[in-house]
């Protein structure tokens, strides 16, 4: 447990008990899930080996850190990205990348957290291995689901509740080509701000995101300058993976690919059969026909597929290419083309010099049967890290947790219900539902012998005894019921306190990084939290952590 300067801050590594069983077996280093991958990560020795395999080949190490330093420089990058973009034309430098989607605020928490776990791999490796290691953070500008970046969820206990930017958006166009409605997005921060209790932050944090929603004009820019300011202490090097200029750089990759399609997504497809087969579960859709590529059309963005007389088509049949049409585009007109959930990480492995790439669970789980991707196209994929699992806590949910001797693991795992539900039964003794039973139990007794005669002087005068102890039992319900609110009523707040826990540890029964945004955390502790959390010490071994704030 590490204990950070300033405000008090350490942490706890926990066993999450909800785990998918690849992820579980991972992390235990099993040998059927390990050999879906090149490299163990959690093996120090297997890093000097990715090392040498990446001195075997070559990368545009010049140009990439020409693009790096021009975009970095217009999201506001610190003197310390500009000198790990400057790193990187060393020979021997190496990356760790991880990606996100452009979300509002930074989106999730679990953004912040591959943040926080990119830079402190970095920073570990780099003294491990004594060699350049830059932080590099992959921002899938490409991606056209708006619907996944167009808002943020806000606790209201006992529920969370989605708060949506106005603005809509008809074409399925990368999210890197949207520009956003300042009006509408103003707005909307208004209202966030409106509903959070004012603390000692609130007007810099304001100002903060106002001052980077104000020098945007696109999602991708109003993420990449958060992030930048958020982060500018550790050096963090951002990149927008649909950046025009970064097309021209991967023309050579993109040929690549789709020279060996048929190998790709046969090899994929495979692999995934046999993960199914081994009862994995997978959230992946690919077919021996996916091209898994898209081109960018009238302002949408196109999932080719390779029919049987080898032409690329879009699935509904936008466009049509032949083999040397497709390898055209990609010669000239690369900006048209991007990638998809498998190709994606061919690109970065393509382009950058990845020591490791760092990955949520779901990520995890769809590389995972990537491997014959990789050896389609000649290279090994890179040690796959799992980020770190954070959840957030506070002094008064901690002292809530420690009142009532409820385990803190098994909280963030199952939430609170069944220990509120506890708590208000022992309020009465003995409790509400015992005395309810024996009640009705003592009603069946004593009303036994009247059934028995009525029975017996008349088969439907039977029938109507059973009525009448039915309705007997719900007047004893209907009390219970009436009581059980009064308690209720009377303990109001400290049931209400189970619920705002709830919604801390486990809001929507799940994990609390999925659901909650960085913001209210800020508005708490301050801007610098992101940065504090990055100076704790992670071991890659434990599934979640626990950070007391």
């Amino acid at each position: 447990m590490n204990k950070g300067e300033g405000y008090p801050m350490w942490i706890q590594p926990i066993q999450l008990q909800k785990q998918s069983e690849l992820m579980k077996q991972y992390r235990q280093q099993a040998h059927e899930v390990l050999d879906k991958f090149h490299y163990n990560p959690f093996e120090s020795s297997d890093y000097q080996q990715r090392c040498e395999e990446i001195n075997e080949r070559s990368y545009q190490r010049e140009r990439l850190a020409e693009h790096l330093r021009f975009v970095n420089e217009q999201w506001g990058a610190s003197d310390d990205t500009l000198a790990n973009i400057e790193r990187l034309k060393q020979p021997n430098s190496v990356v760790v990348v991880g990606g996100q989607q452009a979300g509002l605020l930074t989106g999730p928490l679990y953004t912040i957290h591959k943040i926080v776990s990119i830079l402190v791999m970095a920073r570990e490796q780099e003294a491990a291995l004594g060699v350049p290691v830059i932080p590099i953070f992959w921002i899938a500008g490409e991606d056209h689901d708006y619907e996944e970046i167009n808002h943020v969820y806000m606790p209201q206990s006992p529920r969370m509740k989605k708060f949506r930017i106005m603005q809509k958006q008809l074409t399925k166009a990368s999210i890197s080509e949207v520009e956003m409605d300042y009006d509408h997005v103003i707005t909307w921060l208004d209202r966030l701000f409106a509903q959070m209790k004012e603390t000692s932050y609130t007007t810099e944090v304001y100002q903060f995101i106002k001052e980077k929603l104000d020098q945007s004009n696109s999602f991708v820019d109003f993420f990449a300058k958060l992030t930048t300011a958020l982060f500018a202490e550790k050096g963090l090097v951002l990149l927008d993976a649909h950046h025009p200029q970064l097309r021209t750089m991967e023309s050579d990759y993109f040929k690549q690919m789709i020279h060996h399609q048929s190998e790709i997504s046969k090899g994929v497809a495979e692999a995934l059969n046999e993960s199914s087969r081994q009862g994995y579960v997978i959230n992946l859709d690919v077919d021996i026909q996916d091209g898994h590529l898209f081109y960018h059309h009238n302002g949408d963005r196109i999932l080719l597929v390779r029919n049987q007389d080898g032409l690329w088509e879009g699935k509904n049949g936008e466009c049509s290419f032949t083999l040397e049409e497709m390898l055209d585009i990609a010669e000239h007109e690369p900006s048209k083309l991007s990638n998809n959930v498998v190709t994606r990480p061919l690109m970065q492995d393509l382009l950058l010099p990845t020591l490791a790439f760092v990955g949520g669970p779901g990520e995890i789980a769809y590389w995972s049967v990537l491997k014959p991707a990789f050896e389609s196209v000649g290279v090994q994929m890179p040690p796959v890290v799992p980020r770190k699992s954070i959840t957030l806590l506070d002094r008064k949910s901690e002292k809530c947790l420690n009142r009532h001797m409820i385990d803190v693991e098994k909280a963030i795992s199952f939430g609170v219900a069944e220990q509120k539900n506890q708590w208000i039964a022992m309020q009465s003794y003995p409790p509400i539902e015992q005395l309810s039973d024996e009640v009705k139990k003592a009603i069946e007794r004593a009303h036994r012998p009247l059934k028995e005669k009525a029975k017996e002087i008349q088969a439907d005068l039977g029938q109507l005894a059973e009525k009448n102890l039915f309705h007997l039992f719900r007047d004893v319900e209907f009390l219970q019921e009436r009581m059980e609110s009064a308690l209720q009523e009377k303990y109001r707040s400290e049931l209400e306190m189970f619920d705002t826990l709830d919604v801390i540890v486990n809001p929507e029964d799940g994990l609390q990084e999925r659901m909650w945004n960085i913001l209210p955390w800020m508005n708490e502790y301050g801007l610098e939290l992101p940065n504090r959390l990055c100076e704790q010490s992670f071991d890659v071994h434990d599934s979640h952590y626990v950070v007391y704030l």
